[in-house]
C-alpha cells in the first residue's frame, strides 16, 4: 500500500520488505514466530466450516501502526525478531496435513500482517489446495489490488479488519479507507469474507459510523458476516479503558439493522 522507493539495504515501513541487490524481496519469507491449531472461530471465522481447526501461523512485520495491537510484540519488529523457526511452505503444508487427525483443515495466516508476505502465502496455500485443505488469511487489507490478485485464486476464506469508517480514524493508523473497502470488495467476489471491527472508546464508537459501515458493507451482501469486538488496553494505549460491553451490544444491534449475521467478541 505505502510503495515505498528503498535505495540498497533500506527496509519498507512494515519491517519485511527490503531492496537486496537492487530487487524488492520479501526478508520474512517462511520465519515464523508462531504456530498454534486455534478453533476457527477464533479467527474469527463464524460461517465457515464452524467446529472445526486451523493450523494458525503468524511472521513479524505490518504496514499499518496500530496504537492497540494486540499482537505488537511481532508486528511491530523486523528481521531483528530473532525468536523464530524457519518452515519452507512444504514443510508447514505438510504439518498442517499431520494435524488432519486432530480437526485441522487447513492453515490461516494470521498475528502479524501475513499479507506483506504474500510470496510466502501464495507457495505455501498452492500446496495446501493440493492437499485438499483450506488456506484462510486474516488481514488488515490494506494492499494493493495487485497484490491480492497474486494470491486469492489460492484462498479460501479471509477475515479482513474494516477497523472503522472514515478516513480521519485510519490515517491515524497509517492507512487508507478507501483502499481497505476496494480490498474487501475484490475479495468478497472471489471467497468467503467475514468482517472485523474492533470497537475502541472515543475513537469509532459513533452509532452513525457503524451505520455507514454496515450499510456499505450489505450494499456487497446483506449476508456478509460483520464481528464487532471490544477493545482492551494495549501496547501504545495501555493506559486506556476497555469498551463498555453494553457498547459494543448497542453497536452490534445498529449493524444487525443491515446486515444479516452480525456477531459480538471479546465480550
Amino acid at each position: 500500500m505505502h510503495r515505498c522507493v528503498l535505495d540498497e539495504g533500506q527496509t519498507g515501513r512494515c519491517r519485511a520488505r527490503m531492496n537486496r541487490g537492487g530487487e524488492i524481496i520479501c526478508g520474512n519469507y517462511g520465519h515464523i514466530t508462531a504456530l498454534a491449531l486455534d478453533p476457527i472461530e477464533k479467527k474469527p471465522l463464524r460461517r465457515f466450516f464452524p467446529g472445526t481447526k486451523v493450523l494458525s501461523v503468524g511472521s513479524y512485520g505490518c504496514n499499518l501502526n496500530c496504537p492497540f495491537c494486540q499482537n505488537h510484540d511481532i508486528s511491530m519488529r523486523g528481521e531483528d525478531r530473532r525468536r523464530n523457526v524457519f518452515l519452507t511452505p512444504e514443510e508447514l503444508a505438510e504439518r498442517a496435513a499431520e494435524l488432519g487427525e486432530k480437526g485441522n483443515i487447513g492453515i490461516a495466516f494470521t498475528y502479524n500482517e501475513p499479507m506483506i508476505s504474500y510470496e510466502y502465502i501464495r507457495d505455501t496455500a498452492l500446496l495446501v489446495r493440493k492437499a485438499k485443505m483450506k488456506s484462510v488469511v486474516v488481514t488488515n487489507g490494506s494492499v494493493t489490488e495487485e497484490t491480492l490478485r497474486r494470491v486469492l485464486p489460492y484462498i479460501d476464506a479471509m477475515n479482513i479488519d474494516l477497523k472503522g469508517f472514515t478516513e480521519e480514524y485510519y490515517h491515524m493508523l497509517g492507512g487508507d479507507l478507501e483502499t481497505v473497502k476496494h480490498f474487501i470488495q475484490c475479495a468478497a467476489q472471489e471467497c468467503h469474507v467475514e468482517l472485523t471491527t474492533l470497537i475502541v472508546p472515543g475513537k469509532n464508537d459513533s452509532a452513525g459510523e457503524m451505520r455507514e459501515l454496515a450499510r456499505w458493507a450489505a450494499g456487497i451482501d446483506r449476508k456478509l458476516p460483520l464481528h464487532v469486538t471490544r477493545f482492551f488496553p494495549a501496547f501504545r494505549m495501555e493506559d486506556g479503558c476497555p469498551t463498555d460491553i453494553q457498547t459494543v451490544y448497542r453497536l452490534a444491534g445498529e449493524a444487525a439493522k443491515y446486515l444479516d449475521h452480525v456477531y459480538t467478541g471479546n465480550c
